[in-house]
């Protein structure tokens, strides 16, 4: 994860590869390939983002995002 002060831009590589075409939703820029897997996420406007973060505790932003539990142990 990167910050550009001076653009005020938050830049998370997900994956390597080659970019066909962005995706707008919102505040953030999802840079994806042909097949629409996402490579790179841009939050927008980044430092209000991380103070909008900091606000918010663990325990609430846990509440906000769905955990994924693994279901490959209970299947053996």
């Amino acid at each position: 994860m990167t910050y550009d002060h001076e653009s005020n831009l938050i830049s998370v590589e997900i994956a390597k590869g080659k970019i066909d075409h962005v995706l707008e939703v919102g505040n953030f820029l999802i840079h994806v390939n042909k097949s629409n897997t996402p490579l790179l996420i841009e939050i927008l406007d980044g430092g209000k983002f991380v103070a909008q973060m900091q606000k918010l505790s663990k325990k609430e932003i846990l509440k906000t995002i769905p955990v994924q539990t693994s279901t490959a142990a209970s299947v053996r």
